[in-house]
């Protein structure tokens, strides 16, 4: 064979590869439910303005992402809604540690149904309990969620644990506590700001004095195994002005100074 044939028999093989960005594949991100709107929206801006593909989102509760990434489950970036949960990760050697980083703050807030007729509530003591009227108060799970652990902190700390406890609905994540409010079949429901603000079926009737609960952070980090380039470019995006934009529209309160990240 000559060496023009062979060369040209190479040429062929190499236009038949994929390109780099195609065989990487979309970045995989697992990130905690209430993230889903800035989320949404940020991955949409940074695919639009880099032309990469857009990331793959998988959200719910931070421990349910944080079992499946201890089960082998593939992923890139994990932005759990609380440190405990990235601490466990870490502690299993799933993550980068040097890119871990305290990315958002938040709130919770006490909500109802658009419709009802409560339009403030003392949480404390005995008045949250008497405020349900026999009803169930909506939470995430309080034993692993982190908006259910620091709704479980908060009413703690305000003495209305005992009077509640026995009148919890829990949900699988804090969305789903939220849905449960949205659509009337609780009272009264714990989830945080930001999700209360976008939904027009629930109205915040109560407020948590900030050292009631320990501080409400989301941690972001690259896990160990992730070989894709873009899953580190989507992490330095979070850190942009125009993700920083995204995340105040939803009503977090961002923990890191903008980066230049495009």
């Amino acid at each position: 064979m000559s060496k023009r044939r062979r060369w040209l028999g190479v040429a062929l093989a190499l236009s038949l590869l994929p390109s780099v960005a195609f065989a990487q594949g979309n970045v995989v991100v697992f990130a905690a439910a209430s993230l889903k709107n800035a989320l949404d929206e940020i991955a949409t801006a940074w695919s639009n303005d880099t032309g990469r593909p857009m990331p793959r989102l998988s959200y719910a509760a931070s421990p349910a992402l944080a079992r499946q990434m201890e089960q082998g489950a593939p992923t890139d970036l994990f932005i759990p809604a609380d440190l405990d949960w990235m601490n466990y990760v870490q502690g299993k050697n799933l993550i980068k540690t040097d890119s871990r980083f305290n990315l958002l703050g938040n709130r919770i807030v006490l909500i109802a149904p658009r419709d009802s007729k409560l339009t403030s509530v003392e949480i404390k003591g005995t008045d949250l309990a008497e405020a349900l009227a026999g009803g169930r108060l909506s939470m995430a799970n309080v034993e692993a969620v982190p908006a259910g652990k620091y709704g479980k902190a908060a009413l703690e700390k305000l003495g209305a644990w005992n009077a509640v406890k026995d009148r919890l609905a829990q949900a699988e994540n804090v969305r789903a506590a939220l849905l449960l409010v949205a659509r009337g079949e609780t009272p009264l429901g714990i989830v945080y700001a930001t999700d209360a603000a976008p939904e027009p079926n629930v109205k915040i009737v109560g407020t948590f004095p900030e050292g009631s609960h320990p501080p409400i952070i989301y941690p972001a980090a690259l896990t160990r195994d992730s070989k894709n380039a873009d899953g580190r470019a989507f992490l330095d995006f979070l850190r942009s002005a125009r993700a920083r934009i995204a995340f105040e529209k939803q009503g977090f309160t961002v923990l890191v100074r903008s980066s230049s990240a495009t």
